[in-house]
């Protein structure tokens, strides 16, 4: 029998540009977590990322994180990940720091 942390739920990310979030969705239509930001001028900053406690050690933050991330590149913008989860994500994952905002004026 599996352990509950082995099993992977399969999310899909859904951008809710009115509450500034990216929705983590599971098959059933669960919201299982969500990445939240403020977007402007091309850039999303990322300030706070959840997953419900239920969902945890599933997988669901890393494809919440790679399915945003993924968004904003498709979208043509920069990010600043002010939220430790994104920006751990993206420090794991080097694909995704082109993705990062200039801040050095």
């Amino acid at each position: 029998m599996l352990a509950m942390t082995d099993i992977r739920e399969h999310v899909t990310v859904v951008d809710d540009p009115e509450r500034q979030v990216f929705d983590a969705r599971l098959d059933d239509g669960t919201t299982a977590g969500g990445a939240y930001y403020r977007r402007r001028d091309g850039v999303v900053t990322f300030t706070h990322t959840e997953v419900d406690p239920a969902y945890e050690g599933r997988g669901v933050g890393s494809q919440l994180a790679r399915g945003a991330l993924d968004q904003v590149r498709a979208a043509g913008a920069r990010i600043v990940p002010l939220c430790p989860f994104i920006k751990a994500y993206v420090d794991r994952h080097p694909e995704y720091e082109d993705l990062l905002a200039r801040t050095d004026g």
